[in-house]
């Protein structure tokens, strides 16, 4: 199953950006397949943004997370994030 997960891009160096995920901060999420810019919300899968999306798609997303992951520990809520936007989960 692929899961993309919207994040806020922070900062942008680059072909890559810094993107807060609620607190959770990647710091080289490739976006140059979607021509975003500070302050948008994009959706990341495996390390790439995918798409640029408004900010209220962003929160209902969000919602959707946490409404499918509420019976989870915040370790495997974490863990599970992390996986979905690129990371190893540790």
């Amino acid at each position: 199953m692929c899961v993309a997960y919207p994040g806020k891009v922070i900062e942008i160096n680059g072909e890559f950006a810094k993107v807060d995920f609620g607190g959770t901060v990647k710091d080289n999420v490739l976006i140059s397949l979607v021509n975003a810019k500070v302050g948008d919300y994009v959706l990341v899968h495996a390390g790439y943004a995918i798409q640029i999306v408004d900010e209220e798609e962003a929160r209902k997303t969000i919602e959707l997370w946490e409404e499918m992951t509420k019976e989870l520990d915040e370790e495997q809520k974490r863990r599970d994030l992390y996986e979905a936007i690129g990371g190893k989960g540790e």
